[in-house]
């Protein structure tokens, strides 16, 4: 007897359908074809045992399991719960004439209770895609793939609940989310914020310009001087994620087994990964590739903390992803995309004692150990960080204030009314929705110079020794600064204060 089940692969952030056909014939043998790893191979013992802990029983039988496409690696134990049914229905154990109209997922422990899966939404989504009627998966993983309207989500904890349901004796009822009223569950007083933050009203604009552009920023300054305090509370002045921003984020939290029972995100991410990371963990990769930091940031923040301290060759993998806003893996027989469209806010000290630049305290480093310090961080690496801004250390005066800052929420609305001014300006272009996304030619389209300005922009680069990559980024935050002044053109005090934010560029810092 032949007997079909669908279960489902992830690639990248997609899913494709596979075909699991269990045939039953005279003999004894076990034979698992299709490209199985050893995961799916060990998946014999584990079904064998849950059966019997069940009150059924493994046929002794020669028992032929092909996964089709054959020629498409599979990997993983989310493939138990369908191997498992198959077995059951080609055996006779069970009646199932409706099992092919559904995709079943998930790992099986010993006992028959369900573990959970990685990549449930995209599996949910190609399911509706493909008009199955409805997904079985464990219910941890039930929040995320419910999201999906039009097909019945079954969360399911143990194997006798599946059984039950197709021979007629189960209550198992689909779960249902409004995905609108889950995502406009937004937190309107975050974590962080910046009421919090004495004093320091120059970084804070700098924050609030990176905020509404979608700038990458680096914060250069001593220790204890509030890079970090700064940097964690720039995800409380974004503007709240759109539904298929927030679609996009929960998918590759999805695939990567980070959602813990959590449906929708509607909170942007903050990632700050340790400066020990290897390259493949931040951008992601392994023998089966896995979204690494940069993509778990995706449409938040990725905030590299002392950036001079992280290998540089970690850092100099993210050149391409910065540029493209995605990041390809490639191995022999397959390649996957993963998006990587984030905000960049990194902190360093500038130089290894961490006081070069302050007039009040000695500089300790000689000149071969900060060139040494600084040389960890390429030029075309901070080319593509739009702003460079000093932080100093807050006087005791304005510590001790006791006058309310002004608060995130208030922020967040000049910042959200500025995002707004841009996709209207973007609506229509694919891919670009914010400033910092533009290219080459929408910068000329978008921020027209006249004669005067040109002229100052020629001076500035002339004197501080600019690329051209770099007078993009100065042209891209001008005209972000001009949108938060509700201005139609960039005029000349906007070029003068995006020029400002090029610390870096300036002698004294790189040699």
């Amino acid at each position: 007897m032949l007997v079909k089940i669908y279960g489902s692969a992830v690639f990248g952030v997609e899913a494709t359908t596979i075909t699991i056909e269990v045939h039953m014939d005279k003999g004894i043998g076990y034979h698992l074809v299709g490209l199985p790893d050893n995961a799916i191979k060990e998946s014999s013992y584990r079904i064998a045992a849950a059966l019997k802990n069940n009150g059924l029983s493994f046929p002794g039988k020669k028992i032929t399991i092909n996964m089709a496409p054959a020629d498409l690696r599979k990997e993983g134990s989310a493939y138990d719960l369908p191997l498992a049914m198959g077995i059951l229905v080609g055996s006779d154990q069970i009646e199932a004439p409706e099992i092919e109209q559904y995709i079943i997922m998930g790992e099986l422990s010993l006992d028959g209770s369900l573990q959970p899966i990685r990549g449930a939404l995209p599996i949910a989504i190609k399911a509706k895609e493909e008009g199955y009627k409805g997904f079985f998966l464990p219910i941890q993983n039930v929040k995320e793939a419910a999201i999906v309207s039009d097909l019945d989500v079954y969360g399911v904890s143990n194997l006798q609940e599946i059984i039950d349901f197709f021979n007629g004796k189960g209550t198992l009822e689909p779960t249902v989310i409004d995905t609108r009223a889950e995502f406009y569950k937004t937190l309107d007083f975050p974590e962080f914020d910046f009421s919090d933050v004495r004093g320091q009203e120059s970084i804070k604009r700098c924050m609030e310009i990176a905020a509404a552009g979608g700038h990458n920023i680096i914060l250069i300054g001593p220790p204890g001087a509030g890079k970090t305090m700064l940097a964690k509370r720039v995800p409380s002045i974004l503007p709240p994620m759109t539904l298929r921003e927030a679609l996009e984020t929960t998918k590759i939290h999805s695939v990567a087994g980070k959602l813990k029972e959590v449906g929708l995100m509607n909170q942007r991410p903050f990632r700050s990964p340790h400066h020990t990371i290897s390259n493949v963990a931040l951008v992601g990769g392994g023998s089966y590739p896995q979204p690494g930091e940069i993509s778990m940031a995706h449409n938040g923040v990725l905030f590299l903390d002392e950036l001079p301290e992280f290998k540089r060759d970690v850092l100099e993998v993210m050149r391409q992803p910065l540029e493209d806003r995605e990041v390809t893996i490639s191995r022999a027989k397959f390649t996957v995309t993963y998006p990587s469209s984030f905000m960049l806010v990194a902190s360093m000290n500038p130089s290894p004692s961490g006081f070069f630049n302050d007039p009040s305290m000695p500089n300790t480093s000689s000149p071969h150990e900060m060139q040494r310090y600084m040389s960890k961080i390429s030029g075309p690496l901070l080319d593509r960080i739009d702003i460079h801004i000093e932080v100093t250390p807050v006087s005791f005066e304005k510590l001790a204030d006791d006058r309310k800052a002004e608060s995130s929420v208030e922020i967040r609305k000049r910042v959200t009314a500025a995002r707004e001014i841009q996709t209207k300006r973007f609506e229509g272009i694919e891919n670009i929705h914010y400033n910092a996304q533009m290219s080459s030619k929408l910068i000329r389209e978008f921020c027209v110079l006249d004669e005067q300005l040109k002229e100052l922009l020629k001076n500035a680069m002339e004197r501080l020794n600019l690329s051209a990559r770099a007078y993009d980024r100065i042209l891209k935050v001008a005209r972000t600064i001009a949108d938060l002044d509700h201005s139609e053109n960039v005029v000349s005090y906007h070029i003068s204060e995006a020029i400002q934010y090029r610390s870096l560029d300036r002698e004294g810092w790189l040699g």
